[in-house]
């Protein structure tokens, strides 16, 4: 199994190239029943309704509901199932081989923008409603934007300067139009993808029906949005503008969702039921994928040599691209390796001890490639800092590090050139924490592969690992005093990447200094800079720049990023398009009959 390379351009041509996993398509017969012999993702004579049911990734659960994330709670699944039930208004969809904002299940037009950049008029769709027969409006745009201007430092997607402080004003022209006043000019692709993709309309008269103040109001929907156990029977959430509903959602993570009879958009689903599976690992899913259990579900890269086994079962195997990074996440505030980890010789040092290559090739089984810095691989040239362990070595002990008893420590502390660095203590031992996400057999191979070649040059590192959600909530951005902080040092979820980005790759939410999702506390007034310019300028070279800088200013040690899965998939079941941004669209999904009844 190798690499291909696709092309995922960007709006306006700003984004490039991304090497992602390339399996062979798979034909041969359907389930008992249902012979399918033509192998595609769409065509056949749809059946109407069914079930579909699909795996979730491993130790997965899905546990936020309120369509405006919370620290801790930022899975994609989680927003994947919002965007089912809350329509945005602008959503990442794949064209061809372009990623671009102009989707049909957008609940507003093509935003406009006028005076030099700087107002933004956007038109709502006619014909939308809620569940209960309400019409969207503008005024359900505005109780989302009060909510997250008035409670922006609980918002997750909250970064400073940008939304919602950059809108001077928001001004509703009626129930189907208003217009954003921005602070300044903007680059337009960049505001249309990273800024305007949050917005979400929200049933005003339903969730605030006695008019609170965006704090109070705020304050209620999260005790709401708390109550996991709750999610399928509160009340608050059966108010819904999108193609699904909530059936069942269990506390173990599987989600069951039917078709909103009520909806109005253009994708009204075809199937009866679409179930969200939970799993511990991948190899429970596995054997039950094997056993013709799941109908949508994923192979684990150790496994790739049996993917004949699921032609003769009726599956086609499909590799989903991911518009990605992935990586390891360092803690600069922690009370006591912090200092170490903002040594900038010492993240080279970690950095030449990844064997990316390797990795992908053995543990990953040629389904991942290196990530070469803070944008998708494609739109940077090598790795900045390859495998070399002996320069990792030479970089230490120049910098005061000396073996002692296999381990090394620090024997010329203080700053300097040639010294451990400020606020390294002498003495000091070159050991790391690093909490990973469990459930994959290739992360725990891979932090194991990184814990013995980190041993060979001096270094120790201990490797503990809990279920996703637990290494979410605890890898959160903290000052040096809070006790959490002091709970991680290094952090890993990444096993079907770290992050995923809307269409333009910038860096705001991630590397930003107090970004949402700057998860280890990164500050540097040259990164800041660089994302700064290319939320202005529409030039490529804004990009380029930005990612060729912080590749090598390492906010984080890049490690080798995973399609997000390899799919297998019932010939059967057709309409299904996994989008680089991980977003879901069950209600194109349909089984086609050939020589058989359909499910």
């Amino acid at each position: 199994m190798g690499l291909r390379t696709t092309r995922i351009r960007g709006l306006l041509g700003r984004w490039a190239a991304t090497a992602v996993l390339g399996l062979p398509a798979l034909a041969g017969c359907g389930p008992a029943g249902n012979v399918v012999t033509e192998l595609g993702a769409t065509g056949g004579t749809p059946v109407e309704g069914g079930t579909a049911t699909m795996a979730l990734p491993p130790a997965s659960t899905p546990n936020w509901i309120f369509p405006i994330g919370a620290p801790g709670y930022l899975a994609s699944y989680n927003s994947a199932i919002q965007d089912l039930l809350f329509l945005r208004l602008f959503t990442p969809e794949q064209k061809g081989d372009a990623l671009t904002m102009d989707s049909p299940r957008n609940l507003a037009g093509t935003p406009r923008y006028s005076d030099h950049n700087t107002t933004v008029s956007i038109t709502l769709k006619k014909g939308y409603a809620w569940s209960d027969g309400t019409p969207v409006t503008t005024r359900d745009v505005k109780f989302w934007f009060d909510l997250i201007k008035d409670n922006k430092r609980e918002w997750a997607g909250y970064s400073p300067n940008l939304m919602p402080d950059d809108v001077k004003e928001f001004e509703t022209v009626d129930d189907r139009t208003f217009r954003l006043r921005l602070d300044r000019a903007y680059n337009p692709t960049w505001f249309t993808a990273n800024e305007l993709q949050d917005f979400v309309a929200l049933p005003v008269h339903a969730w605030n029906p006695r008019d609170e103040s965006p704090r109070r109001a705020f304050a209620r929907l999260m005790r709401h949005a708390k109550q996991f156990s709750r999610f399928a029977t509160d009340p608050l959430w059966k108010t819904v503008d999108g193609p699904w509903r909530i059936e069942k959602w269990t506390t173990s993570g599987q989600v069951s969702l039917v078709p909103n009879r009520a909806y109005r958009g253009p994708d009204k689903p075809r199937l009866d039921r679409v179930v969200l599976k939970p799993f511990t690992t991948a190899d429970s899913e596995f054997n039950v994928l094997r056993a013709g259990g799941i109908d949508y579900g994923y192979l684990p890269p150790a496994v790739m040599a049996q993917s004949q086994q699921f032609k003769e079962r009726g599956y086609r195997i499909d590799p989903w691209e991911g518009w990605s990074v992935t990586y390891l996440v360092l803690n600069f505030h922690h009370p006591t390796v912090g200092a170490l980890l903002r040594q900038d010789y010492l993240r080279q040092a970690l950095q030449h001890l990844i064997d990316q290559q390797g990795i992908s090739r053995v543990i990953w089984h040629g389904s991942a490639a290196p990530t070469r810095g803070p944008v998708p691989a494609g739109l940077l040239d090598g790795e900045p800092y390859p495998y070399d362990p002996s320069r990792a070595r030479a970089l230490l002990a120049g910098h005061g590090w000396a073996e002692r008893d296999g381990t090394l420590h620090c024997v010329r502390p203080g700053p300097g050139r040639d010294r451990c660095g400020a606020g390294v203590r002498g003495g000091q031992e070159l050991r790391l924490s690093l909490l990973s996400q469990s459930g994959s057999t290739e992360t725990s191979n891979t932090m194991q592969a990184v814990k013995s070649d980190f041993a060979r040059a001096g270094i120790v590192l201990d490797v503990r690992q809990q279920p996703l959600n637990t290494v979410l909530g605890a890898t959160v951005p903290c000052e040096r005093t809070e006790p959490l902080c002091a709970q991680w040092q290094l952090g890993f979820f990444g096993t079907q990447g770290s992050w995923y980005f809307p269409p333009d790759p910038s860096g705001e939410k991630i590397f930003a200094t107090h970004a949402p999702s700057n998860m280890g506390s990164w500050s540097d007034p040259e990164t800041d800079r660089l994302i700064r310019a290319t939320e202005y300028s529409a030039e490529p070279a804004a990009l380029r720049e930005y990612g060729r800088t912080v590749a090598r200013r390492l906010p984080v040690l890049w490690t080798p990023n995973p399609a997000y899965q390899v799919s297998a998939i019932r010939n059967d079941l057709r309409g299904v398009d996994q989008n680089p941004t991980l977003s879901l669209a069950p209600q194109n999904w349909y089984y086609v009959k050939k020589g058989g009844a359909g499910r």
